[in-house]
């Protein structure tokens, strides 16, 4: 072969290296700027142990769970939410609800309205049930992506049985979680410190 073809194969070859090097580093800013995944849920080993019984689990399901709750899942968005519903063999139930909003503001101000709504949620329930029982407690923030917060809640109707319910509120990015833990009893018998890694869980492992 001589001088001139061996160049014009070298200067093939160059250009072939470049434009895949290009066509490499493309795909990799498009991946960069791809959407963020659907965010996780927690798996039923990630919530508080139960003695009596193993947690269950239903799989992730779109929007708000049907019954709700009376703490907060009053006027939210339904789009961009998903929850997960958890269960023992006995009284103690569980579930996950998630929240993507289109930016950061709205995913703030949505988890100000949730806590908000949990601080309130003794007062609205003694207005609408007089005679009934209730308190509730703030257990404080938690280091954690944005932040997350957890509340306790008891209430019991009149002539009726007691429950208390635990709620951890947290933020990574523009997506909020809210985890609510509940069984019979009263705010002296919750599982606080492992409520409080389960919520760290729930918003550690959003996106991860």
């Amino acid at each position: 072969m001589n001088r001139t073809l061996v160049r014009r194969a070298a200067v093939t070859v160059m250009s072939t290296v470049a434009a895949t090097s290009l066509l490499a580093a493309g795909s990799a800013e498009a991946g960069a700027a791809a959407p963020t995944a659907a965010p996780r849920f927690l798996a039923p080993k990630e919530l508080p142990p139960y003695p009596d019984s193993p947690w269950y689990a239903d799989r992730v399901k779109s929007g708000l769970p049907e019954g709700g709750t009376a703490c907060t899942l009053r006027g939210l968005p339904r789009k961009g939410v998903s929850h997960r519903s958890f269960w023992t063999e006995l009284d103690t139930n569980a579930q996950q609800v998630t929240f993507t909003t289109k930016n950061t503001k709205a995913a703030r101000d949505l988890a100000a309205k949730l806590r908000k709504s949990v601080r309130g949620c003794v007062a609205r329930f003694l207005e609408q049930n007089p005679g009934a029982q209730a308190d509730w407690k703030d257990f404080g923030g938690l280091a954690v992506e944005e932040g997350a917060h957890v509340y306790g809640v008891h209430v019991a109707p009149p002539e009726s049985e007691h429950n208390v319910r635990l709620y951890g509120i947290g933020r990574d990015g523009r997506t909020v979680t809210v985890v609510e833990w509940g069984q019979m009893g009263t705010l002296d018998q919750i599982p606080l410190k492992a409520f409080k890694k389960t919520t760290r869980t729930a918003v550690n492992k959003l996106y991860r």
